[in-house]
């Protein structure tokens, strides 16, 4: 039986978990990963936060970031939001590993702009094997905005703090979504291979009967077969072709619906069916979405 998580609800308790002093800020902090240091007792114990964590790494650290374990090499930028779980796997020594962690509690960017989006930087939900590999360049970027996040923290809490700290995280966020899109077009070759095989993911799942069977296939099934995480599989869809994992998995079974609709005699209730519906009136509703008719329309004019 695995060990209970270790679980940090604020910037004062994960300090403590690292052995640090205090914070001066309550809801930010930034830890030097030279500076952290864990013993043989803590290999194999699992923690979590209610923190968001934007992290840098120049090696393998020793740790497991949700599921899987990843070797990392320079420059390697790693985002997890809270409730996801890390895992010690081996001792650190000071000054063994180089780079910073930034936590930030949720309270921190509530009602900001930056609190409303937050959701939409996927990178928080992609699983370690899809972190962001950064150039030289890219590293001294996101370490000058760190920079000035820190000495917000250390030189003044005044009425514009929040403010600016805000703004510098979101500036950090926004460069490495930059980032992440020149990864995703220096990947092409790879990227065009999983394109590739989510079609002929769909293709097999339709002939060997599973829209009967299961149902429509999930974007996490599709992910789960590439061995990405669905967030991750989602963007590089929408970089490769303009088009979400949803929207691949739509248009697909509505290309069969055409098929079906013009090459057989069979109910649009059946068809339906056939296409992983359990009610008809939702196949009715996606077919005119992409279609512009109704099942029954495209059938009478085609």
């Amino acid at each position: 039986m695995s060990e209970p998580i270790i679980h940090s609800e604020s910037i004062a308790e994960i300090r403590t978990v690292f052995g640090l002093e205090k914070s001066t800020h309550p809801l930010i902090t930034i830890l030097d990963t030279e500076k952290l240091t864990y013993g043989a007792e803590t290999v194999g114990k699992r923690f979590s936060s209610d923190l968001y964590c934007v992290a840098l790494k120049d090696s393998n650290c020793g740790i497991d970031y949700g599921r899987n374990p990843y070797d990392f090499d320079d420059g390697v930028l790693i985002f997890t939001a809270p409730k996801q779980v890390i895992t010690v796997k081996k001792p650190q020594a000071l000054d063994e590993v180089k780079g910073w962690m930034l936590y930030f509690h949720p309270d921190l960017i509530r009602n900001t702009s930056l609190g409303s989006k937050i959701d939409s930087y996927n990178f928080f939900n992609y699983e370690v094997n899809e972190a962001l590999h950064l150039s030289e360049n890219e590293q001294n970027t996101l370490n000058q905005i760190i920079q000035l996040i820190q000495d917000e923290i250390k030189e003044r809490i005044d009425n514009h703090s929040k403010q600016v700290l805000v703004s510098n995280i979101e500036l950090l966020l926004n460069y490495s979504k930059r980032f992440y899109e020149r990864q995703f077009n220096t990947r092409s070759a790879t990227n065009s291979d999983i394109v590739s095989k989510v079609e002929l993911l769909l293709k097999e799942y339709y002939s060997v009967n599973q829209l009967i069977e299961k149902g429509q296939p999930t974007i996490q099934y599709l992910a789960d077969n590439c061995h990405l995480s669905a967030s991750y599989l989602s963007d590089l869809l929408a970089k490769e072709t303009g088009r979400s994992a949803k929207d691949h998995i739509n248009d697909f079974i509505v290309d069969k619906a055409k098929h079906l609709l013009l090459g057989t005699t069979d109910s649009i209730s059946g068809i339906a069916y056939t296409l992983g519906f359990n009610y008809p009136h939702y196949f009715g509703r996606l077919f005119k979405q992409k279609t512009g008719k109704t099942p029954q329309e495209y059938r009478q004019l085609n």
